[in-house]
């Protein structure tokens, strides 16, 4: 992933925070999936190919988009204080914003 998607995640990642919108981890995110609240997951590069399979596998099941960020856990440690493989974004607009950028 080249470094100008990466920082427009990050950007995007940071005020997604600020505005309490992101849920940091991967036990917390499926709660938010299975309450509906999460429309996407972003795995960090350095997630496990486990913690990426779950994820693919509960987004499908509820419905959300599934994303692959380039930001390790340490970078998003860095934007959040807390290390975290698993990222769910609970607003739409936040959400379609990561896809552009993503996808």
């Amino acid at each position: 992933m080249n470094l100008e998607k990466n920082r427009k995640t990050a950007d995007l990642l940071t005020v997604c925070f600020k505005a309490g919108k992101a849920v940091k981890g991967f036990d917390p995110a499926v709660e938010a999936l299975k309450k509906g609240s999460a429309f996407c997951v972003i795995t960090a590069s350095d997630a496990s190919e486990k913690t990426v399979k779950e994820a693919e596998f509960y987004c499908g099941r509820y419905g959300a988009v599934h994303l692959h960020s380039g930001l390790s856990k340490d970078d998003i440690k860095s934007l959040s204080g807390k290390s975290a493989a698993v990222i769910a974004v609970c607003d739409k607009g936040f959400s379609d914003g990561f896809a552009k950028i993503l996808r």
